[in-house]
């Protein structure tokens, strides 16, 4: 293996959903053909992958507070969901989220960057730091042919109930590497709980903007693609100094 190029990053972590795996494409995919598979022709079926997305942020969040079960959550989603578009809930949500999930999974896929970047890690630690439910989460890394290249897949269910942003979360997910937070990088998607969330332990961060179309926090490098991975890790030793403060 290679020899790590920045001595003081021995360990990479990498969100799962929108970093490594393309969740929103799937989960589009799966709830238009799921609504449409049920009621053909709804006049509002090009809203309900936009609705979907934005169903996810408060009920996982609900979830992720120990406010409800993850089953809860889906259920509420779902029925939420039905609501809004005017349609029947289904009365066994439970098979009807079954129902969604099979045509979730029949999109799921990597981004075309990820197999690239993993291979070309030798010499680190590599761990997946996801907020999603851990089985499911599991599922994603082996359908896209990384188990056993990344290292644990961590979630809150394994790190004693800590999601990210939770400053436990990072250090815990250090901790599963053996390493400390200052000697890991995570790299992930979202701003709050892959970028601004993990400096408070120490842990150095970048932030993989896939669209290219919004600056990066004061003091986090941005990349668009992780193929821009690499290079940055064998750059100048100041390209992921930590952040002020």
């Amino acid at each position: 293996m290679t020899e790590p190029a920045l001595p003081g990053i021995k360990g990479i972590l990498f969100d799962l959903d929108g970093t490594l795996f393309d969740h929103r494409r799937a989960a589009d995919a799966g709830i238009t053909a799921w609504l449409e598979d049920r009621w053909p022709g709804h006049p509002r079926l090009g809203e309900a992958a936009g609705l979907w997305a934005a169903l996810e942020v408060p009920y996982l969040a609900m979830w992720q507070a120990g406010r409800c079960s993850v089953q809860e959550q889906r259920r509420l989603r779902l029925a939420a969901l039905c609501e809004e578009l005017s349609v029947p809930v289904p009365g066994d949500l439970d098979a009807a989220f079954a129902d969604f999930t099979v045509r979730y999974r029949r999109h799921w896929a990597a981004f075309p960057d990820t197999a690239r970047t993993v291979a070309g890690l030798g010499g680190f630690a590599l761990g997946v730091l996801t907020n999603g439910a851990q089985r499911m989460q599991e599922d994603k890394v082996r359908a896209i042919g990384l188990a056993g290249l990344v290292g644990p897949v961590l979630t809150g269910e394994v790190l004693d109930g800590h999601f990210k942003p939770s400053p436990a979360a990072y250090t815990g997910a250090a901790a599963a590497l053996g390493l400390s937070p200052q000697e890991v990088l995570l790299v992930g998607d979202d701003v709050d709980k892959d970028v601004t969330g993990p400096a408070v332990t120490g842990m150095r961060s970048v932030w993989l903007d896939r669209l290219g179309t919004e600056r990066a926090p004061a003091g986090f490098p941005r990349i668009t693609s992780l193929t821009e991975l690499a290079p940055l890790l064998h750059g100048p030793p100041d390209a992921l100094a930590r952040p002020a403060g």
